[in-house]
């Protein structure tokens, strides 16, 4: 007869190898790793720091350029754009009668790229 618990042996013996493999890490890196002193504030170690550059925003209300909104308006266009194409493309001979709905999403996003070179998206030096 088999044990209720069998079936869940798997997942415990996992458990078991995750928790002892984080015990070792937090144990070791208490060994291994030099003390810090957290009552020994640097200036290096207390300054902002983005991009090897001072952060230039100063609160919370900062107020970005439309042209920030508007690359992440188009990179989301042409993301979904990939991310529909590649399967398609993938399965396209399997399923030829696809080619005329894929053909429609591609003029609707021809129409979306066509509207926002018109309205000076792409034009980075306005």
């Amino acid at each position: 007869m088999q044990s209720p618990i069998t079936p869940f042996l798997g997942v415990l013996i996992l458990l078991l190898v995750a928790t002892t493999v984080a015990a070792i890490v937090l144990v070791l890196s208490g060994v291994i790793l030099p003390r810090i002193k957290p009552n020994n504030p640097q200036a290096n170690k207390l300054s902002p720091f983005e991009c090897g550059v001072e952060p230039v925003q100063t609160g919370a209300r900062h107020r970005y350029s439309v042209k920030f909104y508007l690359t992440a308006m188009l990179f989301i266009l042409f993301d979904v754009e990939a991310a529909f194409l590649l399967p398609w493309a993938v399965q396209y001979k399997a399923h030829p009668t696809t080619f005329l709905p894929m053909l429609t999403f591609f003029a609707t996003l021809l129409v979306g790229f066509i509207y926002a070179w018109d309205k000076g998206a792409f034009d980075w030096e306005r």
